[in-house]
């Protein structure tokens, strides 16, 4: 396979030429020497040029050829001729070529080419050497992947990746950690995928969409160094912060596997994407609106229609391990998700329950020490043998939200934890906090599902007791309870002690 690393390097070779600020006084020579500072970045790499002149106000670098190892790939950029021509303005342009191949050879007898392509590119570079500025906009942008071998058997198939109307900064900051800024647009972006097998002739998978309003912005430091593993990279400094976001997307698939062909759309309006990484923490938040998809095909009974009004996903905790407990979080928002009725049919074909769309929010906050560096690939790989990898201090429930079937559930808590008493509650921290939870419409959606079949009605007194046991009705088929653990190790339930 091609490793991260080298993948990441080409990746990043083709992203040079997308480099988008302007301003102050800095030479070609100087641009260039940046261009290769910023090359040498991504490891065990040689940059090989046929020659460097300089003729008046251009310096022209031709036959650029970059070369990057590991223990997995190689990753060749054949990048052609460079033409830097100083304006007379303390700032230089920038003319790389239109088109170039990058060639990828990796382990398992798999090797690939990438080729990157642009037009009406135009490109500004200014400011000072520790701090060089890049302008950029361009028509298109482009990358696509052809030629694929694995085995010595060429595979039909290629991928096109288009950013189109682009304009953007990016500035370079030298040092032991590299520095770099981005702010890119593209008014839209087209994606490409077409592939066929060849062991089986007329089994395809074909994929083509279109992103519009596509940003995205980002501050990176990069170590210098040749090894590029996360790890390493990790311990000498990496660090990400940035994101994207886009107004729609919409996508469509066609997939033809052993005879069985399936077909479908996918549409969303907004999406946003927030990432903030380093050694000692990790924090990622996503965010799409209005999800809708559709599929249909010769193994699916009938279409298959599936919509959401916004879905959302968002973690943040610590990766290293320390002496005083850091804060944690985990968000999950599934609101409005809806089916065809058809889809409906195969689990309540009287129509019995309420098919108005179901809603899902998580929303958790806390507290706690990390006991291992999970950066580190050893520890991580303990990780399942050495017990809780945390200690957890708080625990706070901001909200859980549920609505299904008709029925609708909410609750609340907060907890704190004594890791110095690991007895009371077997080999977990003594817990003390309450938890208030709301639940309407639970009687009507256990009377729905009897009808339908999906519970018995022996299980459904059951289930009654229970709610009886530990909730208090506040109204017409509304119950409230609340579950609290006391400092001393018992547990009540609406003023009744169980434990």
């Amino acid at each position: 396979m091609t490793s991260f690393p080298t993948l990441r390097g080409a990746v990043c070779v083709a992203a040079l030429f997308a480099a988008g600020t302007a301003q102050a006084d800095v030479t070609a020579e100087q641009v260039w020497a940046d261009w290769q500072a910023n090359m040498s970045t991504y490891g065990d790499e040689t940059i090989a040029t046929g020659s460097e002149v300089r003729e008046g106000d251009t310096l022209t670098i031709s036959n650029i050829v970059l070369t990057m190892n590991d223990e997995f790939s190689t990753v060749t950029a054949t990048m052609g001729d460079l033409i830097l021509t100083e304006l007379g303005d303390g700032t230089v342009a920038i003319q790389p070529p239109a088109s170039y191949p990058i060639r990828i050879v990796g382990e398992e007898d798999i090797n690939m080419t990438m080729t990157v392509n642009q037009s009406g590119l135009e490109m500004i570079a200014s400011g000072t050497p520790d701090a060089l500025n890049y302008a950029i906009t361009a028509d298109q942008y482009g990358i696509g992947i052809s030629d694929i071998i694995e085995n010595g058997e060429k595979l039909n198939g290629n991928f096109r990746l288009i950013a189109n109307d682009v304009s953007g900064t990016y500035t370079s900051r030298p040092g032991d950690v590299r520095e770099v800024d981005y702010n890119l647009v593209a008014a839209s972006i087209d994606v490409l995928a077409d592939m066929a097998a060849t062991e089986l002739p007329g089994d395809y998978f074909t994929l083509s969409g279109r992103v519009e309003g596509f940003s995205a912005t980002a501050t990176v430091a990069m170590p210098d160094g040749e090894d590029v593993t996360p790890e390493a990279i990790f311990a000498r400094g990496f660090g990400f912060n940035g994101g994207y976001a886009y107004t729609s997307s919409a996508y469509l698939f066609d997939v033809k596997a052993e005879g069985e062909q399936t077909s479908g759309t996918a549409r969303t309006g907004a999406g946003t994407l927030s990432a903030d990484l380093s050694a000692d923490r990790v924090s990622y938040d996503s965010n799409i609106t209005d999800m809708n998809v559709a599929v249909q095909g010769t193994e699916v009974p009938f279409p298959i229609e599936v919509a959401m009004a916004e879905y959302g996903f968002g973690i943040d905790m610590p990766l290293a391990p320390s002496d005083e407990a850091s804060d944690f979080g985990l968000r999950l928002n599934m609101t409005d998700l809806a089916v065809n009725d058809a889809i409906w049919m195969m689990a309540d074909p009287s129509g019995a329950l309420p098919h108005d769309p179901a809603t899902l929010l998580i929303d958790l906050s806390g507290q706690a020490r990390l006991l291992l560096d999970l950066m580190n690939t050893e520890q991580a790989m303990e990780m399942g043998e050495v017990g809780m990898p945390a200690e957890l201090t708080a625990l706070t429930l901001n909200d859980l939200s549920l609505k299904i079937g008709g029925a609708e559930l909410a609750a609340k808590g907060d907890f704190t934890f004594d890791n110095t008493d690991l007895a009371t509650f077997d080999g977990f921290p003594r817990p003390t906090g309450k938890v208030t939870a709301n639940l309407r419409g639970a009687n009507a959606l256990i009377d729905d599902l009897v009808e339908i079949g999906i519970v018995s009605a022996d299980q459904a007194m059951m289930g009654r007791m229970m709610m009886g046991m530990f909730a208090t009705p506040v109204g017409d088929d509304e119950l409230t309870s609340t579950l609290e653990v006391k400092g001393s190790g018992s547990v009540i339930a609406n003023g009744q002690q169980i434990r």
